[in-house]
């Protein structure tokens, strides 16, 4: 099942919150409504990357997998920008939306280059 950015960033929060996280907890941390958490979190649940038990979130194997690799890209994309001197609050915004935008293999490349491993 693809996923859609939107989904990629429930999962970021989750990840990020980890521990005993319920819907309104991650209504709260997101700022959405808790009807626009509850449909993500029942299309997240039918794509099988969350289980949900007694109120619970808890990421499946995939979910975490996809979680991880967002965030990754997340905190890289707002390390440069904040190295080139581009403002906190800016660069978190850039790489929220450019997270979910680059290929695997762009992305990949680009670090390995900044790394000096490539």
């Amino acid at each position: 099942m693809k996923i859609h950015a939107s989904g990629e960033d429930y999962l970021e929060a989750l990840q990020k919150k980890m521990g005993m996280v319920r819907s309104i907890d991650l209504a709260r941390h997101m700022g959405f409504s808790k009807p626009s958490i509850s449909h993500a979190v029942g299309v997240l649940k039918n794509g099988g990357f969350l289980t949900v038990d007694d109120g619970f979130l808890h990421l499946t194997v995939i979910g975490r997998e996809i979680a991880e690799k967002i965030y990754e890209r997340h905190l890289f994309f707002m390390e440069q920008f904040i190295a080139a001197g581009v403002d906190q609050e800016t660069a978190e915004q850039d790489a929220c939306r450019i997270e979910h935008a680059i290929s695997d293999t762009s992305f990949r490349k680009l670090k390995e280059k900044v790394q000096g491993t490539d």
